[in-house]
């Protein structure tokens, strides 16, 4: 029989750096590269070993993520295996965790739902670590937590935004445990403590807590490393990958397109020149405008503007004052209309 491996995807906050897009969808449904950024999370997956019959633990926000996530995936993934539970209180990474200690009996993986990362899971079908913190080396890690690790390579404490640049191994938001339990047991010693800060309690010193206990730990070098947590970051995604996806268009009349760019053929575009870095959903209608650097979601329509560096939710409509040299940067957020 194979083996169950759990991966718990905590996606409850509020997503205040992507408003305001989360006003109306949580910020997994946010699109980037033609689909939304929970896609290409679970495309990730691809490469964990057969053997590990996984199971999926989402734990989900109030409102918006308890009715959009269940649904999106009963759509889209019919035959995954999920289960879904509610944060209706942001205490934190640890806290998430906590609420879903009930399905953390066996192997564990845990993975933030704004962290994108190029890896291979292939190993954890024989890794024999108690557990495994993803990172990467970074030029300033003050920003991130980091991991610190003796000569052997073996983790000794996590370190959250360090004051100083002397270890640069940024933890990229995905661990690996081979004991839920034993997690589970880190995170009630962790609450019975108190140790968090601005009333959240964090991950990293829930690992601390095992590391303590002389858990067994190591690291896994990432080189890519993407982030949809904030509208420049999914900007910058959306840019990579779809020059990695080599994302091909339709062939429209009056169209010109500078590559990489994402159009779905449900699109109409006349008059345009679109790229680079562009990507546009379904049921756009756009017509004299110049484009880049910009994620359009569905059912956008504009007209007469030069749009860059810009994220435009569903269903918006923007009307400009004619294509010039001049571009203008928008963020709007779904069921909106603009006039320049």
């Amino acid at each position: 029989m194979a083996d169950t491996l759990k991966i718990v995807i905590p996606m409850a906050g509020w997503g205040t750096r992507m408003r305001p897009h989360t006003w109306s969808k949580p910020k997994p449904l946010i699109s980037v590269a033609g689909r939304t950024s929970l896609d290409h999370l679970l495309d990730m997956f691809k490469t964990l070993p057969i053997s590990l019959n996984a199971e999926y633990v989402f734990i989900v926000g109030p409102h918006l993520g308890e009715r959009q996530i269940p649904a999106y995936i009963a759509e889209h993934y019919p035959r995954l295996a999920a289960h879904f539970l509610l944060q209706t209180v942001m205490k934190g990474q640890s806290h998430a965790l906590w609420l879903a200690r009930e399905f953390l009996n066996g192997a564990v993986l845990v993975v933030y739902s704004d962290t994108l990362i190029e890896t291979d899971f292939a190993f954890l079908s024989s890794e024999k670590s108690d557990g495994v913190a993803w990172v990467k080396p970074v030029s300033d890690p003050r920003r991130f937590g980091v991991a610190e690790v003796d000569d052997s390579g073996r983790v000794t404490r996590l370190v959250e935004k360090p004051s100083t640049v002397d270890n640069n191994l940024a933890l990229v938001g995905c661990y690996y445990f081979n004991k839920g339990v034993g997690l589970v047991s880190a995170i009630e010693e962790q609450m019975q403590r108190g140790v968090q800060l601005k009333g959240e309690y964090f991950l990293v010193d829930a690992i601390n807590i095992l590391l303590e206990r002389g858990a067994s730990i190591r690291t896994e070098k990432v080189s890519i490393w993407l982030d949809t947590g904030t509208i420049d970051a999914t900007l910058e995604t959306n840019s990579y990958l779809l020059q990695r996806l080599d994302v091909q268009t339709v062939n429209i009349p009056g169209l010109k397109v500078i590559s990489p760019v994402f159009i779905h053929p449900g699109s109409d575009i006349s008059n345009s020149v679109i790229g680079p870095n562009v990507s546009i959903g379904s049921g756009c209608r756009i017509m004299n405008c110049k484009i880049d650097d910009s994620i359009l979601e569905t059912g956008v329509q504009a007209s007469d503007v030069f749009l860059s560096h810009s994220l435009i939710g569903n269903q918006v409509i923007i009307q400009g004052r004619g294509m010039n040299d001049q571009p203008v940067t928008l963020n709007i957020g779904d069921n909106s209309s603009v006039s320049l």
